[in-house]
């Protein structure tokens, strides 16, 4: 059954009430055509639409932080997807969606869902980047609902990465890991554990994805970034 526009827009609005104290917001909408492949609802039938939940800048962070001091083991080993989980959960099943997460399978396509929703494309780190928060962003998890619903951005500009011309991003890497035009993990991973790597990418963030001018009011936290390179085993 499809419910009326004022439910839908009420639906929408509770959502985002619960996320938003918690620093998570609605990054966007994708609806699924009759026969196109769309993840299982919890009833086996195929989504309709998919809300993307996530952080923009550092707004999850005070959050998280609050969270893992109150948590006798900190969070466990993966302190974020734990957490993600907890706040999105809860707020799926007052709206009777069906959750997905990044962490968990079966994989789902974040990346590409949120090419569609955002109108996003991939930087030369791999990350999307946003016209506005840069790389300073990320999807947590998403909703899945049986009906269509409105969409939940206004995004829908031009790729900075186009107008980019000096790419200080692949300049500012210290090895040379953009060079080749895709991202050299292995690379990346043997710097970081030099003591000029520990000292410059591992404490301060990689010095690449903060050399991109775009979003640069949303940098994350030192904290948070050191945060996240530790969780990636960096």
């Amino acid at each position: 059954m499809t419910a009326a526009p004022a439910c839908v827009d009420n639906l929408i609005e509770t959502i985002r009430a619960a996320l938003e104290p918690r620093g998570l917001f609605l990054r966007g909408t994708v609806d699924f055509e009759p026969g196109e492949a769309a993840p299982r609802l919890a009833s086996g039938a195929p989504a309709a639409s998919v809300v993307l939940i996530g952080n923009i800048g550092g707004s999850i962070w005070e959050p998280l932080t609050r969270w893992r001091a109150g948590t006798p083991d900190r969070g466990g080993s993966d302190p974020l997807d734990n957490w993600s989980k907890q706040v999105i959960l809860p707020v799926a099943e007052a709206a009777g969606a069906t959750s997905y997460f990044p962490s968990d399978p079966p994989w789902q396509p974040f990346q590409q869902w949120a090419i569609r929703a955002e109108g996003l494309k991939a930087s030369p780190l791999g990350i999307l980047i946003h016209p506005r928060y840069g790389l300073w962003h990320g999807y947590r998890g998403a909703l899945g609902f049986d009906r269509a619903l409105p969409q939940t951005s206004s995004v829908r500009a031009g790729h900075p990465c186009d107008d980019c011309i000096g790419k200080p991003c692949i300049s500012a890497c210290p090895v040379n890991a953009l060079g080749t035009g895709m991202f050299d993990v292995g690379r990346c991973r043997t710097h970081v554990r030099t003591k000029s790597g520990a000292a410059g990418c591992l404490a301060d963030g990689c010095l690449s994805r903060d050399a991109c001018p775009i979003g640069r009011d949303f940098r994350y936290p030192r904290e948070q970034l050191r945060f996240h390179m530790a969780a990636l085993g960096l």
